[in-house]
C-alpha cells in the first residue's frame, strides 16, 4: 500500500510517497480503505520534526480519516465491510489503508462526501467531549450561553455551529493578528 513518509534532517523536512505492507485488523479493529485524511496542526508539527508520534502509533502523520470498511477483526460488532465511516486516530492516516479500533469510528451519513467527512473527527470529538460530555466536559444544555474564543478556526467554527444547532446561545471571538 502507499503511505506518506516524512523525510528530512536538521536542514528541513518533507513528505514522499512510499510503499509498505497493508495493515491487518486485529481483535477489536477495523481496516479502512482511506478516501481522505484531515490535515491538523499536529500533523504539520510532526512533519516539521516538532511533534513525535505517540508510542505504538505509526511514525507518519494523519490523525483523522474517512473511508470504507474493508475488513473487520475478531470481536467487532455493529460495523461491516462496505460501511462508510470516519475515524480519529493516534497517527498513520496518510495512507491507502489504516487499521482503527472500532470504538474510534463515526458513521458517515448518506449524502456526506467521504473526503469532506475526513475533516470532522478531530473537531467533532474535541467539541463534543468538551461541551456536552457530563463526565469530561461542561454538560452544556439548550438555552445556556457559550463563549467560543477563536470561533473562526477548525474546532471553534465546529463548536459555534454545533452549539447553535443544539439550542445554545453562542458568542464568539475571532482575530486577524499576525502570527510569529
Amino acid at each position: 500500500m502507499k503511505f506518506v513518509k516524512i523525510t528530512g534532517d536538521e536542514a528541513g523536512h518533507g513528505l514522499v510517497l512510499d510503499d509498505r505492507e497493508a495493515p491487518v485488523p486485529g481483535t477489536g479493529e477495523v481496516l479502512l480503505d482511506v478516501a481522505g485524511a484531515g490535515v491538523n496542526n499536529a500533523d504539520l508539527l510532526q512533519v516539521a520534526g516538532r511533534y513525535p508520534a505517540p508510542p505504538d502509533a505509526p511514525d507518519w502523520p494523519g490523525l483523522e480519516v474517512a473511508g470504507t470498511v474493508a475488513g473487520v477483526g475478531a470481536g467487532v460488532v455493529g460495523v461491516g465491510v462496505g460501511d462508510r465511516v470516519a475515524a480519529l486516530l493516534s497517527g498513520g492516516g496518510y495512507a491507502e489503508r489504516v487499521d482503527v479500533p472500532a470504538a474510534q469510528l463515526l458513521p458517515v451519513p448518506a449524502g456526506v462526501d467521504l473526503v469532506d467527512a475526513a475533516a470532522l473527527p478531530e473537531a467533532a470529538c474535541t467539541v463534543w467531549s468538551t461541551l456536552w460530555s457530563t463526565e469530561l466536559g461542561a454538560g452544556l444544555r439548550p438555552g445556556e450561553w457559550l463563549l467560543v474564543h477563536g470561533g473562526s478556526g477548525g474546532v471553534g467554527s465546529f463548536a459555534v455551529q454545533a452549539a447553535h444547532a443544539l439550542g445554545v446561545h453562542v458568542v464568539t471571538t475571532a482575530g486577524g493578528a499576525d502570527r510569529a
